[in-house]
């Protein structure tokens, strides 16, 4: 294949990607010196890169892409100053340092992925200002991040060298990010454009749930355009937000659009998603294909809110790019697939299909297959103009004023079911039941406790005297009492009034006297007599966590970092029975610092079992009514109901935060309004500032590297 080379000297750019080519490069391609072009990407080569290509002086591009070739990269390559493109990966052999390039300041695409590149990143690198596209990825890089890096304004795609990745950075290439890239860089070129608006409150807060203001029965877009309206149709919604590389953006009504990809060889300084049309179109919704949004390699719109039903897909599409008939290039043809809810659909104007309550979404995708180059104009990828959802039913009225008649006999059937359903569910939960129901149900529980009678509780309370009053629970106020025995007791004071109070009571009666732990409160017995329902518990000389923590002055306990330590190990042992160990698989769905109490030698015990669930090991999640704490509850369980025992872990977590800050889970505030310690703790870490999170009065305890290694280890733990 070299002597074929060698023939057609003077050479200025041949390809031989993909050719399944070995061996190893032969020394005489040494004088191509006419060379500007080189490409031996994917073939089984041997050897390494060879030197001589410090002779090629009037490269201008270089590909050489898992050719099999080893390591390391010439130093010669520092006098190859016209270069414009370097793309070189997947290399073996040893480790080499970063190759000389600060000569090369044409460079407008510089990818050095995998090429066993050690060493710190070199400061020139950021003085390339008309990099385009930079891809160090997968390389052994170590120290900061030069400050130069903040001229590469023209820089839009640094391929996992991303601001919004950070852990992919650490854990690729462990480079440390300076001060100044939060606020200096463009969020584009650094990665998602969407997740800019995230930069000040995580990531996390960018993949919330989108909300529903109402529900929609169409959806209409103009794919790259202003708004447009169709000649007695519809409105097609404005889509003129250019977006960039790998971009989730949301509209401002019930849709959002998605792209994956960059252009590359497309000769613009920078890429552009939207493409306006030159020529003149005529003819019907001609508006519509005046734009047209475009991505490389994938393009997805989503649609939100809309309800449920049988839904008209049409997909407008116009080739507007090849519009040049007189010439070779105006011949291409764009090809690339349409999936709708995931299935691939062949036909060419119309599908109709019915959305469940999920996201409906439609996605064009090029896959590149039997690509070995990429086309010399960037044209290729997905194009769409327009989209339109039109539902096969006939929408619900928006005035109400058309119901018909058998509407009105549905809504009366309807309304009778209802109400024998709420009867159902009455009688169920025992709010038309006789009054002894409720000790019908304790005496078909297999209980492990005593029974008290009204007469001892009160005289253990001195008739549950104020002054005797040590807390107040969920579901009523807490006494502490003496029983004539001696034993110093704490009695919960449920309401009979409450069909919730006696549910809890039961079912709190019902979970504890099964577990016995260390690390959770023992449950003496109880008394049904009368209007009360009391439950009697082992009394906790040091009240709560709570307490401790954030009470009034003179109700705070001085607790070090060892003893906060061993409260949060001892949380964590007793949640690991409920979840694991115990014969009843529970799950507390109530975890706080004020259901967490103190023995006399700050032992924690967990409390409050009225709203425990058991868990059912054959389910991956329970359905279920949510009920718990704002503030604490896992954000699956509080806006979908799933329940699992993750639930108890994520309020675990707050609760380790509360601990460590010394600050209530609600109290924490910045200069505008409150905030969830959660966002506080997190907002902290992004700006690297996690320290600021230790509870001030741990400080005399141990030093700043003590305390961080703490936190570490009960972050983990």
């Amino acid at each position: 294949w070299y002597c074929f080379l060698l023939k057609q000297n003077p050479l200025r750019a041949k390809q031989f990607s993909s050719n399944n080519l070995t061996g190893e490069l032969p020394p005489t391609l040494a004088n191509l010196i006419t060379l500007r072009d080189f490409r031996i990407s994917d073939n089984d080569f041997i050897g390494n890169i060879p030197g001589f290509i410090q002779n090629w002086t009037n490269i201008e591009k270089i590909v050489i892409q898992a050719s099999g070739l080893a390591g390391p990269i010439p130093s010669g390559i520092a006098s190859l100053t016209k270069l414009t493109d370097l793309r070189i990966s997947d290399l073996n052999g040893n480790e080499s340092t970063f190759p000389p390039l600060s000569n090369i300041r044409k460079l407008k695409t510089l990818i050095l992925r995998s090429c066993n590149i050690v060493g710190e990143l070199p400061s020139y690198i950021g003085e390339i200002t008309g990099l385009k596209v930079l891809d160090l990825s997968f390389n052994k890089l170590i120290g900061p991040i030069p400050d130069s890096f903040v001229g590469l304004s023209n820089t839009h795609y640094m391929g996992w060298f991303n601001l919004l990745m950070l852990s992919v950075i650490l854990q690729l290439s462990n480079w440390k990010l300076p001060n100044w890239a939060a606020a200096a860089l463009d969020a584009e070129r650094w990665g998602q454009h969407y997740l800019s608006h995230c930069l000040g409150s995580g990531i996390v807060s960018c993949l919330r749930s989108f909300h529903c203001q109402r529900r929609y029965y169409s959806l209409h877009i103009n794919c790259g355009g202003r708004q447009a309206v169709e000649d007695k149709g519809p409105t097609y919604e404005d889509d003129s937000n250019s977006g960039g590389p790998s971009n989730f953006m949301p509209s401002m009504t019930n849709w959002g659009f998605s792209s994956t990809g960059h252009f590359l060889d497309d000769d613009r300084p920078r890429d552009s998603f939207i493409w306006a049309n030159s020529s003149s179109i005529s003819g019907e919704n001609s508006q519509l294909y005046m734009d047209a949004r475009l991505s490389p390699l994938s393009l997805t719109y989503y649609g939100f809110c809309l309800i449920n039903g049988n839904y008209a897909v049409n997909l407008h599409f116009a080739e507007i790019m090849f519009t040049d008939d007189r010439t070779y290039s105006g011949l291409g043809r764009r090809i690339f697939d349409v999936y709708i809810q995931v299935e691939l659909t062949k036909e060419s104007e119309e599908t109709s299909l019915q959305w469940l309550p999920i996201i409906p979404w439609i996605s064009a995708y090029w896959a590149g297959k039997g690509t070995t180059g990429i086309p010399v104009r960037g044209v290729y990828g997905p194009l769409i103009s327009a989209i339109s959802v039109d539902p096969d039913f006939t929408p619900p009225s928006e005035n109400g004023n058309n119901i018909s008649a058998g509407a009105i006999v549905g809504i009366v059937v309807a309304g009778l079911f209802t109400v024998m359903l709420v009867l159902g569910i009455l009688w169920w939960k025992g709010c038309l039941r006789r009054k002894d129901t409720l000790q019908n149900d304790l005496k078909g529980l297999d209980l492990h406790t005593g029974s008290f009678t009204l007469r001892q509780i009160r005289a253990a309370t001195n008739n549950f005297d104020r002054a005797n009053k040590i807390g107040e629970g969920g579901f009523g106020p807490v006494y502490k009492g003496l029983l004539s025995d001696g034993t110093i007791i704490a009695v919960k004071q449920l309401s009979s009034k409450s069909k919730q109070g006696n549910r809890e009571f039961v079912n709190e009666i019902g979970m504890i006297s099964a577990l016995q732990h260390p690390h959770l409160v023992k449950l003496y017995g109880c008394c049904i007599e009368g209007n009360q329902l009391l439950l009697v518990y082992e009394y906790m000389e040091n009240n709560s966590l709570s307490r401790a923590l954030f009470g009034r002055e003179e109700h705070q306990i001085h607790l070090d970092w060892p003893t906060r330590h061993e409260i949060c190990i001892g949380i964590a042992r007793g949640l690991a029975y409920l979840h694991e160990e115990s014969r009843l698989k529970i799950v507390h769905r109530d975890i706080k610092a004020t259901n967490v109490l103190l023995d006399e030698n700050l032992v924690p015990k967990i409390s409050d079992f009225g709203l425990a669930k058991l868990d059912e090991e054959d389910n991956t999640h329970i359905s279920t009514r949510v009920a718990g704490t704002f503030g604490y509850m896992a954000p699956e369980y509080a806006m979908r109901g799933y329940l699992t025992d993750k639930a108890d872990v994520y309020s675990f977590g707050v609760v380790l935060l509360e601990v460590i800050s010394g600050r209530t889970n609600t109290s924490v505030k910045t200069k505008e309004d409150a905030f969830y310690l959660l966002n506080w703790a997190n907002s902290l870490k992004e700006k690297g500032n996690l320290m600021e999170l230790v509870d001030p009065r741990l400080e005399p305890d141990f030093n700043r590297e003590e305390r961080g290694l703490s936190t570490f280890s009960i972050s983990t733990s």
